[in-house]
């Protein structure tokens, strides 16, 4: 069932905020493992599957299961990563999907899977009526189909409460039917008789598959009922894969029993097979037939309005489709689906429907393998779920659904393609780019001039948050380890921009300013760094950094991090620190360190960063994120990150060990948390010397020191600095500060 308990939750809580609603009680079993298997052991498991094994034979049926299952799993595997890296809130599969990746795609995949709801109440509908021939033997498919769809719809708008307890019943009967099965087949003793591998010919095996994908279809059910759930991001990946090995196991086991049962033209011409293996004939398939059936229309049926109205609500649809009336579903979604579904009945059959709902959840499920594999490749800081799905695995989900899709129907599939990016182009809300020119540099042209256009146009938030970095030097030699490490937090997705500064008068100086530009690109390409290199002369240091750092970058794309090695003299020092006022003005962050260049890591050795919290001057989600946007370099792998920080009591000490517990599953950052009261014969410099002298990088933060106080905050950090071997001070000047590594 898709979304069949939100309109409990909606009545209970319907005065509640969003972030209230979300704290719900259901467990894994019951919010996730139970709608979703219920989903899958459904209509086509007792009406289809029969009609399969005897079209194709059993050996070809099971290859249809394996094929079928092995789409959904990895699917369901890319929406556990998407569940496990970021809040999961109320609003179901569009919802996590979203907030996750973008309105965009969110709405690019929200509106199919939309449709892919209201078609599967026609597709239930006609699984009743169909088996309602078995005591109405001249039952019309059409006009039954179209009654049950009223009534289906009736019920979604009076109320489904007792829904909620009827689950555990139905998945009761639903095991007794199966188990009636395999005693029918034990007690009647029957051999193979369904192998062959060509066994009708009627249909092509991808016809069948067609027919067939919808029985597994059910991995988003679970979903719907996230803001109910306690633990959204340990019940959504457990109940899911949970369902989908268990659906997995009976369908490769029904197949076998359905041959053993019966022979290859009984089982194409009877989709009521199972009364007749089964033990007590129809008395104990068709109560768990039935509740199958209806409880998985009821749940279409009021998931699919949720879908809509979340989509109104982001404004993805049109507005009116979100207002609610007196019920907690939409009133105005719930009649769009029951249109759609009354419209799909003139499809024809449960075959017609069940091949062009197919093409529905294929498309969506190759939009999500496809997005999450593009995650992961692009590199982005905030992508970190739980659970790793590693990226060719959903490429290869991706490729497998577009091909399963042109298998079956080319022209149906690339027009649900079409569809699908149609809709991507057209929430994007940008213009067709006529600049295509007939050489590559050209092409290059128009092409990056149109991502930064599109790309001023998109706002920034946290989630989005990178470092662009501007490092400035004074000799691109000395200071290379120092551009490396740039490089390094930038995990080369970030620009970096290596600004050689040079003091003086501009039209005064004997300096070839291009032919020093081409050595800095020259030591940068030795050494295997992609930065940018310029050179600027300035009257002074202090106005040379602002006039530069403001002037740095072009379209959405402009140096958010200022990087500065650790100068030679005092007076250097505190002219860097005078600047940290106005760069904080424009939300410029600095960073200000020595470092030198790693040695290579033995065999099982590991690399360590040292971070030391203070949480006073909001630097820590900086240095938390610096500290693991390096750990994702090959020269870090694997380093270790240890969060450190100084409590001046025991009752200190405890209260941030429980903060610090807190923070870390949130953040989805592997670190080890060191709390440390701080001895009464030993100052704050000294602990920290005592405790990072050997740690391959230090992270501390950087205050923003009060006017004419430059030259004693230069004193103290000079004397905390000489006792460490690499070292950053960090000060977060960006916009998003505390929100960094909260996304």
């Amino acid at each position: 069932m898709l979304s069949l308990f939100q309109r409990i939750r909606a009545r209970m809580a319907k005065t509640l905020a969003p972030e209230e609603k979300a704290a719900g009680k259901l467990g894994t079993f019951i919010g996730v493992f139970t709608p979703t298997i219920l989903t899958i052991l459904g209509v086509i498991m007792y009406l289809r599957f029969g009609w399969v094994v005897g079209h194709i034979g059993l050996w070809k049926a099971l290859l249809i299961v394996l094929l079928a299952n092995s789409i959904t799993m990895v699917t369901a595997l890319g929406f556990s990563a998407i569940a496990t890296n970021t809040r999961v809130g109320t609003g179901g599969a569009y919802f996590m999907i979203s907030r996750s990746l973008g309105p965009e795609i969110g709405g690019a995949i929200g509106i199919p899977l939309f449709f892919c709801q209201a078609l599967s109440v026609t597709l239930y509908a006609y699984g009743l009526a169909e088996s309602l021939r078995f005591a109405w033997p001249g039952a019309p498919l059409q006009a039954t189909a179209f009654l049950v769809i009223v009534l289906v719809g009736a019920l979604a708008f009076r109320g489904a409460g007792g829904a909620l307890k009827m689950q555990v019943p139905i998945l009761l009967l639903i095991a007794l039917s199966l188990l009636a099965l395999a005693g029918g087949v034990v007690a009647g003793g029957g051999a193979p008789r369904a192998l062959a591998t060509e066994a009708s010919g009627q249909y092509s095996f991808w016809f069948v598959f067609a027919v067939f994908f919808p029985a597994v279809t059910g991995i988003m059910a679970g979903l719907s009922l996230s803001g109910d759930l306690a633990n959204p991001r340990r019940a959504i990946p457990r109940g899911t894969v949970m369902a989908t090995l268990t659906g997995f196991a009976i369908y490769m086991l029904v197949p076998v029993l359905l041959c053993l049962g019966a022979d290859s033209e009984a089982l194409r011409d009877n989709s009521l097979i199972w009364t007749r293996i089964a033990l007590f004939g129809p008395w104990l398939v068709l109560p768990g037939l039935w509740g199958a059936i209806f409880s998985s229309a009821v749940g279409s049926v009021l998931g699919a309005p949720r879908t809509l109205q979340a989509l109104a609500t982001d404004r993805l649809a049109p507005r009116w489709l979100a207002a609610a009336e007196h019920t907690a579903e939409p009133l105005s979604g719930l009649l769009a689906t029951l249109a759609i579904a009354l419209l799909a009945v003139f499809l024809g059959d449960l075959n017609t429907v069940a091949e062009v709902v197919t093409m529905f959840f294929l498309s969506v499920y190759g939009t999500i393998n496809a997005i999450v594999a593009l995650e992961y490749l692009s590199g982005n800081p905030s992508w970190r779920p739980e659970i790793k799905v590693p990226w060719w695995l959903s490429l290869g989900g991706a490729t497998g659904c577009l091909a399963i899709m042109l298998l079956i129907n080319i022209r149906a599939s690339l027009t649900a393609v079409m569809v699908v990016l149609g809709l991507w182009l057209l929430l994007r809300r940008r213009e067709r780019s006529h600049a295509w020119g007939d050489v590559r540099r050209d092409l290059y042209e128009a092409v990056i001039r149109w991502a930064l256009v599109c790309l001023s146009r998109r706002p920034m938030t946290a989630r989005n948050w990178r470092p662009h970095i501007l490092v400035f030097v004074s000799n691109i030699d000395r200071r290379l380890p120092l551009v490396r490490y740039g490089a390094w937090f930038s995990q080369e997705r970030g620009v970096v921009t290596v600004c050689e500064l040079v003091v003086g008068n501009l039209l005064e100086l004997n300096l070839n300013i291009l032919e020093r530009a081409k050595h800095i690109d020259r030591v940068l390409d030795q050494a295997g760094i992609v930065a940018f290199g310029e050179v600027d002369v300035v009257e002074n240091i202090e106005q040379g950094i602002m006039t530069v750092t403001q002037a740095n970058g072009i379209a959405g794309i402009a140096a958010n991090t200022i990087l500065l090695g650790w100068p030679d003299d005092m007076e250097r020092l505190v002219h860097f620190l005078r600047v940290i006022r106005p760069l904080r003005h424009i939300n410029r962050s600095m960073l200000l360190g020595q470092v030198e260049t790693p040695p290579p890591l033995r065999e099982g050795q590991r690399r360590s960063i040292h971070v030391w919290w203070g949480g006073l001057q909001r630097n820590g989600d900086l240095m938390l994120l610096l500290a693991y946007l390096l750990s994702r370099n090959p020269e870090w792998r694997n380093a270790r990150i240890q969060i450190m920080t100084i409590a001046s009591n025991q009752m200190i000490k405890q209260q941030t060990e429980t903060m610090l517990a807190k923070l870390i599953p949130e953040i989805r950052i592997e670190a080890e948390v060191e709390v440390m009261a701080k001895p009464e014969d030993t100052s704050v410099v000294e602990l920290i010397h005592a405790r990072s002298a050997s740690a391959d990088l230090v992270i501390l933060g950087l205050g923003m020191p009060a006017e004419g106080q430059e030259e004693g905050y230069a004193e103290r950090l000079t004397e905390l600095a000489a006792g460490l071997r690499s070292f950053f001070f960090v000060h977060n000047g960006s916009l998003f500060i505390g929100e960094l590594i909260s996304q």
